[in-house]
């Protein structure tokens, strides 16, 4: 079971320091191997804070022996709530410039908001020194993060509207997009099951909302349940989980109304159209706030969302 970040021990918080700086370190040696033929640079930019990151955890372990003796608890970020599962993709050749980007920045946010908490919960006064000036690093890092690019502008200044955007991005527009999806794909093949297998509009409309409140219910409590948002960022658990709730149910509502129309020909169209239309919002808004290449965000959510409207309209005419 993962531990709660408040009930650590500094012993226990400098250990998870140690481990995290490490894997940073070794993420960013990936970066480096990765970028260096196509953009040594940056690739350069990454080396140089590996071992920044090397350093950090050398003067973390020294204040751990000088603290609390020569053993060090292997304490690992899935052990402790609060942070985000990262997805191995710097593992895959060859390495997008936009996705080591977003990924560095999101690496340096969560481990920055990390050293703020921990600061907060130890009372020796070297081992918050040594936080506080690892927490000022780390911003630094933020600030390198963002000139990532072919050529490397190191003064460039992290703006406050990125930092505003990246922010809503991160707190309210992944989680809403998430459970727009989740409700706009996942009942269409319940409501349109309905819909031939009754050929009743009243029936197909009570299906539909029964499918949205509770992809809504459950959505939301799955969200709010996944991260408390303390170490990554992410905003408060009731917030994302409210606006993922919403969104899923709005998802699964938009094409579930025009079956109060009792005519279930014309009933049917009009929820053809919102389908549509809710697909096209997904994919631009993919788009828009997670630099996915539009035909490629209108292709993966049109063929998924094709596939569940086929099958609902197979099983219900079956």
């Amino acid at each position: 079971m993962a531990r709660k970040f408040k009930d650590l021990s500094e012993r226990e918080i400098l250990a998870l320091a140690v481990a995290l700086e490490e894997e940073d370190g070794r993420v960013y040696a990936d970066f480096a191997d990765g970028l260096r033929e196509t953009y040594p640079a940056t690739a350069k930019l990454f080396e140089d804070m590996r071992e920044e990151e090397s350093g950090h955890r050398a003067a973390l372990i020294e204040t751990y022996r000088a603290r609390f003796g020569e053993h060090i608890p292997l304490l690992r970020r899935q052990d402790v709530k609060g942070f985000v599962q990262r997805r191995p993709f710097w593992l895959t050749r060859p390495l997008k410039i936009a996705e080591v980007r977003k990924q560095a920045e999101i690496m340096e946010l969560e481990t920055r908001q990390f050293y703020q908490k921990a600061i907060t919960q130890v009372s020796d006064a070297g081992i918050r020194k040594l936080l506080g000036d690892l927490e000022e690093v780390e911003r630094k890092h933020q600030v390198a993060a963002e000139a990532l690019g072919e050529e490397i502008t190191p003064d460039i200044k992290k703006s406050e509207d990125e930092a505003q955007r990246r922010l809503f991005v991160l707190q309210i527009v992944q989680p809403g997009l998430a459970g727009l999806m989740d409700g706009s794909v996942s009942t269409l093949a319940p409501v349109f099951a309905a819909a031939f297998a009754t050929r009743s509009s009243h029936d197909a409309f009570l299906v539909g909302l029964a499918a949205s409140i509770g992809a809504g219910i459950s959505m939301a409590f799955a969200e709010a349940l996944s991260d408390d948002g303390s170490l990554t960022g992410r905003g408060r658990p009731i917030l994302r989980g409210a606006v993922t709730g919403l969104m899923t149910t709005a998802g699964g509502i938009g094409h579930t109304l025009p079956f109060l129309v009792s005519n279930f020909h014309v009933a049917f169209v009009a929820a053809v159209v919102i389908v549509a239309l809710e697909l096209g919002a997904i994919a631009w808004i993919r788009n828009r706030y997670m630099d996915t290449p539009l035909l490629s965000a209108a292709f993966q959510v049109v063929v998924g969302g094709v596939l569940v409207f086929i099958a609902g309209i197979w099983i219900g005419s079956a």
